[in-house]
């Protein structure tokens, strides 16, 4: 079966759970976890909750288990904590649940980060795979990254990262 065709038998819409890492940012002045909410909503996907977690770790690999634990989100989708900061632990702690890895989605999304800003798109760690059947996303929280990943990435094969993780 062709890739059109996987997409044709895809979920039109999908629900999703957006988590934003950060010790600094509130809901009110969390422009990127803002930016995905609305891009998801805007493609016809439906935002299951917004969550907002200091960078703890244990905070952030519990939430991400817990909700990927639950029939109702497909996709979890974290913003922030991707650096190399000592603060920043998203990526730890989301890589030790992944049951199934997707390297080509970090590669991917430093490569268009590298057209956009250079070199400095070595530093982000973001990454994707699956937890279970659930979609797994894992963002810098810059609002420019997470509306290039949004864009360019995510939203173009969401119903399909879905429909190929419940099989």
């Amino acid at each position: 079966m062709s890739v059109t065709e996987h997409r044709q038998q895809s979920p039109a819409s999908v629900s999703v759970h957006v988590i934003t890492v950060s010790d600094t940012r509130t809901l009110d002045t969390d422009a990127s976890g803002r930016a995905i909410v609305e891009l998801i909503e805007g493609a016809g996907h439906r935002v299951a909750g917004r969550t907002l977690l200091r960078d703890e770790a244990d905070q952030v690999r519990a939430a991400v288990a817990e909700l990927a634990s639950q029939a109702l989100v497909d996709v979890v989708i974290t913003t922030g904590g991707t650096g190399i900061t000592a603060r920043d632990g998203t990526f730890e702690a989301v890589d030790g649940l992944l049951t199934k890895r997707l390297p080509g989605f970090g590669e991917l999304f430093r490569m268009l980060s590298y057209q956009q800003i250079g070199a400095a798109a070595m530093l982000s760690r973001a990454t994707a795979g699956l937890v279970g059947p659930t979609v797994v996303i894992v963002l810098p929280g810059s609002q420019h990254a997470a509306r290039l990943a949004l864009e360019e990435l995510v939203l173009p094969e969401i119903g399909h990262l879905v429909r190929e993780a419940r099989r």
